[in-house]
């Protein structure tokens, strides 16, 4: 909760990522609040008031799960709309004629956009599909697997275009970090 707040005021695609490890993380834990508290939560460094204060967050977070059946798999709306947002404002940025840097890199990464639709789902957007790349490539470097020249260089290109568009999302929300 605490990290996801900074991460929702400094890097938005960091939070959508983010949000999305923990609703894995969640899964993991079967969506067992006592044992979620027992097994990981006591983990962390922090005081009583704020294990129960995330304690609360998990909580709620386990019950939209749950409400909104994406307990196995998928994500909490809050999340999709997240991402929406994201698109659209993806959308606007690269058919501005003034925003040329974000143009140029966007039509850097499209080939790898393709390239990854092709593989999976032609119906995602575009921020979707460079999220899904973005997560399972942290999710590869979290299992210490191999990971391609290749796809080291796709993914640089798309981090590039996310962090791009991050930070026009933070500017457009008045969030400008310090």
């Amino acid at each position: 909760m605490f990290i996801a707040q900074q991460f929702k005021q400094r890097n938005i695609v960091e939070y959508v990522l983010y949000m999305w490890q923990i609703e894995d993380i969640l899964r993991a834990y079967g969506c067992d609040l006592s044992r979620l508290r027992r097994e990981y939560i006591s983990r962390f460094q922090y005081d009583e008031e704020q294990i129960d204060e995330l304690t609360d967050w998990y909580a709620m977070l386990i019950k939209q799960m749950n409400t909104e059946h994406c307990r196995e798999k998928g994500h909490l709306q809050q999340n999709i709309k997240t991402v929406d947002t994201l698109e659209a404002l993806h959308q606007r940025l690269a058919a501005d004629a003034d925003k040329p840097f974000y143009k140029a890199q966007y039509y850097k990464v499209l080939p790898f956009i393709v390239e990854l639709r092709n593989k999976g789902r032609k119906d995602e957007g575009e921020v979707q599909t460079c999220l899904n790349a973005l997560y399972g490539t942290m999710m590869l470097r979290l299992r210490q697997k191999e990971i391609s020249p290749d796809t080291k260089h796709a993914i640089e290109a798309i981090s590039t275009l996310m962090g791009m568009l991050a930070e026009e999302y933070t500017k457009q929300q008045g969030n400008v970090p310090e």
